[in-house]
């Protein structure tokens, strides 16, 4: 079953052809070079970006997976959450292709695809597994029930883990986007050399990032008012052991204790290689499986929209022209309530 895929939620323009779980192709125009001089993504700049850019994507992923559009079974589009201007771009074309081929619309929640990036490389995994989903907007602990049942056992109380990384980014000097040059300067530290607070790490399983980020702030400026010398490189990676130490020890501590075998991380941090490593690491302990995506399905791409969609069409969970865009939904909520 062949789908065609688009994904618009925040600054990367992604088109994709999937069938099933094979990528046929996965077209990606990113903005981030258009966002960095702002230091970080201005939402009109990136709704007119994705304006610019989507037929150009929708016809190259054509071209690359050598298909006709004939040949496409359904059309999947990310309908939230993300920023509204963003996600009604790709909506708008998505509608506008499934009305003119008559084929059905399938309206795909965005961490549900992060969670399905998964299995466009790991073709023996399938639900029940428990999913940590960390990215630059959400931080949450999923148990998969199956392809589109989802219950959250965890989530942030305020800022999602990329947030932070990006503002303590700030706070050292580097530049949009924050995370990944956090990960590369961290290496050059001792993650030993400065204590954060790791909150919340045996309250529950909901998860709280914003004292971490205070912290690395009260730091940096108190040291510069006593004109002390700040290794960035220390910060970096202090901060760093800090939130993985979190992260892996809630989602490790949950799976032992609900007898869950196979576990899985999703998201743009899930590109983070000190978390895949503690991960990894904490799982092999514990007789866990541990799956991740390659870097190039961490972060935004319509193949993970594509394979969920997939799994949804399976079961009937299909959308009408009504379909909006929505800033801010829960995961499992299934697109087509209240549109119907």
């Amino acid at each position: 079953m062949k789908v065609l895929a688009i994904e618009t939620s925040c600054d990367e323009t992604s088109v994709a052809i999937v069938n099933g779980r094979e990528v046929l192709s996965n077209i990606i125009d990113t903005q981030i070079e258009k966002h960095k001089i702002f230091g970080g993504v201005v939402p009109e700049i990136a709704s007119r970006m994705h304006i610019e850019k989507i037929n150009y994507c929708i016809k190259e992923a054509l071209q690359t997976a050598n298909i006709k559009l004939n040949d496409i079974d359904i059309i999947a589009v990310t309908y939230g959450p993300g920023l509204v201007g963003a996600l009604l771009v790709g909506l708008s074309a998505a509608k506008a292709i499934a009305f003119m081929a008559d084929k059905p619309l399938v309206g795909v929640h965005h961490i549900e695809g992060h969670i399905a990036a998964n299995y466009l490389e790991h073709p023996t995994l399938e639900p029940p597994f428990l999913c940590l989903v960390v990215s630059g907007g959400h931080t949450h602990l999923v148990n998969v029930l199956s392809y589109t049942e989802f219950d959250i056992v965890g989530k942030t109380k305020d800022d999602a883990v990329g947030e932070a990384y990006d503002k303590v980014a700030r706070t050292i000097g580097l530049k949009y986007p924050g995370g990944p040059k956090v990960d590369e300067l961290a290496k050059l530290g001792d993650p030993n050399s400065i204590q954060f607070p790791k909150a919340m790490i045996n309250t529950g399983y909901d998860f709280s990032f914003s004292g971490i980020k205070s912290a690395v702030l009260n730091y940096v400026n108190s040291a510069t008012m006593k004109q002390q010398t700040i290794n960035n490189a220390d910060v970096a990676a202090s901060f760093q052991k800090t939130v993985v130490d979190i992260l892996t020890h809630k989602t490790i501590k949950y799976a032992t204790e609900h007898n869950i075998k196979n576990i899985a991380i999703a998201g743009g941090v899930a590109a983070n290689s000190t978390l895949r490593m503690q991960m990894k690491e904490l799982a092999e302990e514990n007789g866990l499986t541990l799956y991740y995506p390659s870097l190039k399905y961490c972060t935004d791409n319509a193949a993970m929209i594509g394979v969920q969609g997939y799994y949804q069409y399976k079961e009937s969970i299909t959308s009408n022209m009504r379909l909006n865009a929505i800033a801010n939904i829960a995961v499992g909520t299934k697109p087509s309530t209240g549109f119907n």
